[in-house]
């Protein structure tokens, strides 16, 4: 009987045959932690645990992206003391202020690459699935001890198989499709399993990214791409190992079928990320802000598919347009060929790549009674800002179609 992936890679980790349904005990190969969760991660390692040290300072990444630049006197802090441990613990890959958002730094350095096992202190770690790792989120606790040993222990997970066949309608993309999956099965609908996506070998990174962080959005212990390419959507990093594949006879929990020709714009409707309508269907909703950024659609190829929505045109009257590259590198690549020019010209304010008013800290957060469209991947209540404020999500071509309008708008309406 073949394996998943998830199955594959865990094997790999725990140095034998594993199968769904089994509790192992694997080896980590990286391990991320973010500004927000550092510090109680480091008081358990040092203080509970009794260790001085990382099991090892090269498989250990350090991420400042959570409220970056820092909003508070005591986010200064904690960030002043997470560099001073840094520079203690020998920890090389370390990104400080600017960098971006740890799931596509990661990516980015080479550090992220198929078959690998990353945990990581936040819960879209499963983004490393982007480039067919298993990546996962884990608690304070959890990644205390997997700093300390190296170790972590696992339930192997069932797996939700998505197969897509054909290709998007212009104005439909990643976003929409990992937005109709939430739709079909639920928040919980793939609790603790892995989701792996089928045929969408012609996706970039990016929008691999897309799929693999909201899979967490289903419930997903991890959401994982097949690191196979197709022309155009080459992975940066190393080729995937022999042993990683899709293999016949594997077994599934679960597939979801969906034509991709048949799909058109979704948009999550406030409060619950599964709370799903066609764009056809949603009826006239005003907006006060469209915020495009994070992990889920704040890549440079996101920027650009906003960018050509934009062009030449400005954002509505009252609407504010807020762009926060996902990493330096998106912001590099958007200046140099033009991508942010376009933005800026249309209106948009640009942000420190990073995560921004994601988690509703700082840099947009939304106040009482405002709605905004957002590119993200969480709309609950109070996410952004005020648990009176109303997040509805959708792609970045909706976003810039919407922030053209005024209201939630198909990209259609404004290229015809």
């Amino acid at each position: 009987m073949g394996q998943t992936l998830a199955e594959q890679i865990l094997s790999h980790a725990a140095g034998r045959p594993v199968r769904a349904g089994e509790n192992v005990v694997v080896n980590v190969d990286l391990a991320m932690m973010h500004d927000s969760i550092s510090p109680s991660i480091i008081k358990i390692l040092h203080g509970e645990l009794g260790a001085s040290r990382v099991w090892d300072p090269e498989r250990v990444a350090v991420v400042v992206d959570h409220v970056a630049p820092a909003a508070t006197i005591q986010n200064a802090e904690h960030q002043r003391a997470l560099r001073s441990w840094v520079r203690e613990q020998g920890i090389r890959h370390f990104f400080d202020v600017g960098r971006g958002i740890s799931h596509p730094v990661l990516v980015e350095e080479g550090l992220a690459r198929p078959g690998m096992l990353i945990i990581g202190s936040d819960s879209h770690s499963t983004g490393y699935g982007a480039v067919g790792a298993f990546g996962t989120g884990m608690g304070s606790t959890d990644m205390a001890l997997a700093l300390a040993t190296g170790q972590t222990w696992l339930r192997v997970p069932e797996t939700t198989r998505v197969r897509a066949t054909g290709r998007f309608q212009p104005g439909v993309g990643a976003k929409d499709l990992a937005l109709r999956v939430a739709r079909e099965i639920t928040a919980d609908g793939a609790t603790y399993q892995s989701v792996e996506w089928h045929g969408v070998d012609f996706l970039s990174v990016a929008d691999r990214m897309t799929l693999a962080t909201l899979s967490i959005e289903v419930g997903g212990k991890a959401g994982i791409v097949p690191p196979t390419t197709a022309e155009g959507a080459a992975l940066p990093s190393a080729d995937a190992p022999e042993w990683l594949r899709v293999e016949e006879g594997a077994e599934y929990a679960r597939t979801v079928e969906v034509d991709l020709g048949r799909l058109e714009p979704q948009v999550s409707v406030p409060h619950y990320v599964d709370n799903v309508v066609d764009l056809s269907d949603l009826g006239r909703v005003d907006v006060d802000v469209v915020y495009i950024g994070t992990c889920t659609n704040g890549h440079y190829e996101h920027m650009r598919a906003a960018a050509e929505v934009l062009r030449g045109r400005r954002v509505a009257p009252g609407v504010r347009l807020l762009v926060v590259p996902a990493s330096s590198e998106a912001l590099r690549r958007a200046t140099e060929d033009g991508t942010l020019a376009t933005l800026l010209a249309s209106g948009a304010a640009i942000g420190t790549p990073g995560c921004g008013a994601c988690i509703g800290r700082h840099m947009g957060v939304l106040a009482p009674g405002e709605v905004c469209l957002f590119t993200g991947n969480r709309n609950f209540r109070g996410r952004m800002g005020s648990p009176e404020a109303s997040i509805y999500l959708a792609s970045p071509e909706v976003a810039a179609a919407t922030a053209l309008k005024g209201y939630i708008a198909h990209p259609a309406e404004v290229l015809g």
